[in-house]
Order: C-alpha cells, then structure tokens, then sequence
C-alpha cells in the first residue's frame, strides 16, 4: 500500500510493527574493553607509559588501582594501597604501598614516597626511595633523600640531596642540583 499526495512523491505505508529479535550490540556502538597496542618505532625515543590496569587477562591486572591528579588540582594527606598515581597538579602526601608513581612536567609532589618504579618530569620534593628503576626526565627535578635501585637520568635532569644506591651496603653521596644531569649520573654510578 502506499500513500501519495499530490505533489509529493510516493512513499510505501508502514505499520508500526517490530521484529521482536531484540538489538544487535554490533549496531548499538558496542565497544569490547580491549587494550591499546604500542607500536615502537626503531631509532624513536620510547614513548611514556604508565599502566593503566588494562593490560593482560589476568586478575591482578583488573585490580588495579589508579589514581589521576589533573593539572590544577591539589591533594594533601595519606595515599594508601595505590598501585599507580599520576601527578599532574600538586600532592602534598606520604604515598605507601604503592608500584608506580608519575610525576608529569607539570606535576609537584612533597612529601615521602616507598614505591616500585618511578617516573619524574616535574618537581620531587622530600624522601623518595624506589626499590627498582628510577627515572629523571630532562624536565624533572629531585630534592631530598634519594634512594633507588637503578637510575636514569636525562640530559637536564636534576638531583640535588642526599643520594643512597639501594645494595648490599650502603653508600651515600651529596650531589648538587648545579652539575649537570651528566655529571651527576656518572658519579652516581662511580659510587655503586
């Protein structure tokens, strides 16, 4: 059946009828939790990554716990059983039983920090020690107790403070925050 008026064209009739099958999540703009694939390039810089708790299948992979501090926000206090926090405006805290830290170029954080891997582009102020890598971005900037497993530090990086490589035994070294990050990478490693 169709319906036409005069000076339109002809359009069927429909009834207001449904299948009933339900709705297909393909076309509903379905959307399966899967994890982005990073693609390195050789002869590039690393891009910088942080676990986002998305990765793998496995159960402690879901668990994750992540906490984000956007650029002009600030947060003081105690930060307990954080796997991995994001420090893009200013923390004020003592973080405990926590995997990673990251400190973007933006990002101030004073205080004291035991963690696993850290990452800092901004301002560290205060005790850090990180039981296994970490890494000084050309931006950043470390100022206190700093003890560490492994260090790397970029061209510009800046360590000033008391200085302790996590062995056996224990040294320490004062380093200012004058030298460049050069320098004070190779006594670091003068001192292991």
């Amino acid at each position: 059946m169709t319906t036409n008026t005069p000076g339109t064209p002809a359009t069927p009739a429909t009834t207001g009828t449904t299948s009933g099958l339900g709705t297909n999540p393909l076309t509903q703009g379905f959307k399966p939790d899967i994890p982005r694939r990073v693609v390195e390039i050789p002869g590039t810089a690393p891009k910088r990554t942080v676990p986002t708790g998305t990765e793998g299948n496995s159960p402690a992979a879901t668990e994750m716990r992540k906490l984000i501090v956007g650029r002009d926000i600030s947060l003081s206090g105690e930060i307990a059983a954080c796997d991995v926090l994001v420090v893009e405006g200013t923390v004020e805290a003592k973080l405990r039983d926590g995997r990673t830290i990251e400190i973007a170029d933006s990002g101030l954080f004073k205080g004291s920090v035991e963690i696993d891997e850290a990452d800092i582009g901004g301002k560290f102020e205060g005790d850090i020690t990180v039981r296994g890598n970490l890494r000084v971005r050309s931006t950043g900037k470390i100022q206190g107790n700093i003890r560490y497993g492994t260090l790397e530090v970029e061209s510009g990086g800046q360590l000033s403070g008391t200085i302790e490589v996590l062995t056996g035994k224990a040294t320490v070294s004062k380093f200012s925050s004058e030298k460049p990050a050069e320098a004070v990478a190779a006594e670091a490693g003068a001192a292991e």
